[in-house]
């Protein structure tokens, strides 16, 4: 559905975003340590400067509630936020290929601080995904318990739960068991 590098911002955005204490019921921020940055970057390596130091941590936990605020509004929401990403990183996009990646887009230059690069590149994924009008992928867990977001890669745009917390499954035994209450009363 979305080209390879526009996928792999939206699903480091939904990690980041899914890293706040806010968003698992629980309170527990994902995103707390530097251990937990070097995880984020193990599982979504990032070219150019990365200092991994508490000033890179705390400005990547920052860009959190910014990039959150993409899933709380629709596509004509979304377009202002966007734009500001991009203004404010200082976006200029350019063709680059590197290590094992084909050509690909980067908006910022490689010395730019590591939160500004990740919110430069959602936007660019942001911008793919309004421009394509597939905005209704972008979505907020249905689980009554969750604030988890995602984006629906299914073919028919039908996932309605998020993949963080079991959600899918345990709504599923939830209305089962409910099924089963109300048939033996």
């Amino acid at each position: 559905m979305f080209i390879h590098d526009t996928e792999t911002s939206l699903r480091a955005a939904t990690a980041l975003v899914n890293s706040l204490p806010e968003i698992d019921g629980e309170g527990v921020d994902r995103l707390a340590t530097l251990d937990d940055l070097s995880a984020f970057l193990q599982e979504f390596p990032y070219s150019g400067v990365i200092r991994r130091d508490d000033v890179e941590l705390s400005e990547l936990r920052t860009a959190r509630t910014r990039l959150r605020m993409l899933w709380a509004g629709d596509r004509m929401a979304a377009v202002p936020i966007v734009n500001a990403m991009l203004r404010e990183g200082k976006a200029l996009p350019q063709l680059v290929i590197h290590d094992s990646y084909d050509w690909h887009i980067h908006a910022t230059d490689d010395a730019a601080p590591l939160a500004t690069r990740i919110t430069v590149e959602v936007a660019m994924a942001f911008v793919d995904v309004i421009r394509s009008d597939e905005f209704d992928r972008v979505r907020v867990c249905s689980a009554d318990d969750c604030e988890a977001v995602y984006i629906d890669y299914s073919k028919n745009g039908s996932k309605r739960y998020c993949d963080t917390g079991n959600c899918g499954n345990r709504m599923n035994v939830m209305a089962y068991r409910r099924r089963k209450a109300e048939e033996s009363a």
